[in-house]
């Protein structure tokens, strides 16, 4: 496979000549969102978020109840005082922050796949969208894109829709326009595909060792789907694929990212690495490396989901990397750019929404999807909630 050179950004996309090494330190930042522990703001997230970070990522250990979280969600905008994107994990199934009333119980993905209802998965996905919102989350790490080729698969396995591409292309893209729709950002996961690995990516690098053909034919089909549907972002896989590039995983890896995503696919929103701390890359490379190599290979927004310290290394490192000429501003411009169109679409402020829970429209949102997957009558379930 041939792959044409880099396109480079038009010059209306270049930052202006650093002034100050802040400067820098903040166009370098602005490439970030971070983890933090507990349910505080504490003085390290409150450091990098002064110096320009994009946004926050939620897990179980930030979460408390509704209100605890909301409380939490409008602190973090309010101490921003910016445009700040606070992002999650609601799949639905066994990979959903937000539990219990007053959400939605959703399945497994691969339940929604069986019944092949692409406007009740795109309901699915405007729900999400509205409990979301509710609390002042604007980014939704959803859907899964993998195949579920790989019964011995350990980590996609009934996160995705189906094992046929084709399903999994359709119903992930309407998933993703329902998030959409409902003011929330999407992000399709895991390019160029997780779904046929037998190993972990959180704990070890997988590979894959299938032809180009059969990766056009299986893994990139529902990916090249979400790029023609032109939605908002796509978040990579830390995997080996020997037909691309055998010694690069794909986050850090020109030819797949690059090569494959941006000008086969046409892809051009938002790139987000999964998080740097992951096993498969922190295992076998300095952060610093991932990151200025990640930059390089196209991401555009990286995860760094745990350690206040390699947040602060990734983003010196790549600090230096443009101070040095190896990444060049042009490289930061272009993410720039893109994030700026994911915020002017799916930012919204610091806004008291919790009441929304458990309200007509609510109800009427979750109506005929909590009988259907629960067993339980939705206005039951919304007036617990209350």
């Amino acid at each position: 496979m041939a792959f044409p050179p880099r396109t480079r950004p038009l010059a209306s996309d270049r930052l202006p000549a650093v002034t100050t090494s802040s400067t820098l330190y903040r166009d370098c930042a602005r490439l970030f969102m971070v983890g933090f522990p507990g349910t505080d703001i504490d003085s390290e997230l409150a450091a990098l978020m002064d110096d320009g970070i994009y946004g926050a990522i939620l897990f179980k250990r930030n979460v408390g109840s509704a209100g605890d979280t909301a409380a939490l969600c409008h602190a973090l905008k309010s101490r921003a005082g910016r445009p700040f994107i606070l992002s999650v994990d609601q799949e639905g199934g066994r990979v959903a922050r937000l539990r219990g009333a007053p959400f939605t119980t959703l399945p497994p993905m691969r339940e929604l796949g069986q019944r092949g209802d692409a406007a009740q998965v795109e309901r699915v996905g405007r729900l999400l969208a509205y409990e979301l919102r509710a609390l002042g989350f604007d980014y939704d790490f959803a859907p899964v894109l993998d195949v579920d080729t790989n019964p011995a698969n350990p980590v996609i396995g009934d996160r995705s829709f189906s094992r046929e591409a084709e399903e999994v292309a359709r119903l992930g893209v309407a998933l993703a326009r329902g998030l959409e729709a409902g003011g929330v950002a999407s992000c399709g996961k895991h390019f160029p595909g997780h779904g046929d690995t037998t190993t972990d990516s959180h704990l070890t690098l997988p590979r894959l060792p299938h032809d180009l053909e059969r990766l056009r034919r299986v893994e990139l089909v529902p990916f090249r789907a979400f790029a023609q549907a032109g939605l908002a972002s796509l978040m990579t896989a830390h995997v080996l694929f020997d037909a691309l590039d055998p010694g690069v995983p794909a986050t850090m890896s020109p030819r797949v990212l690059q090569g494959v995503l941006r000008e086969e696919l046409g892809f051009d929103g938002v790139l987000v690495s999964d998080d740097l701390e992951m096993k498969a890359i922190a295992g076998h490379y300095s952060v610093e490396e991932a990151t200025v190599q990640g930059t390089l290979a196209g991401v555009d927004l990286f995860l760094v989901c745990h350690d206040a310290e390699v947040q602060r290394r990734a983003i010196e490192a790549l600090v230096k990397a443009v101070e040095s000429g190896r990444v060049s501003r042009e490289r930061i411009a272009q993410a720039h750019r893109r994030l700026d169109a994911l915020s002017a679409r799916f930012a919204h402020p610091a806004e008291d929404r919790l009441a929304a829970l458990g309200s007509p429209e609510h109800q009427a949102l979750a109506e005929g999807l909590v009988s259907t997957f629960t067993g339980r009558d939705p206005t039951e379930v919304m007036l617990a909630s209350r």
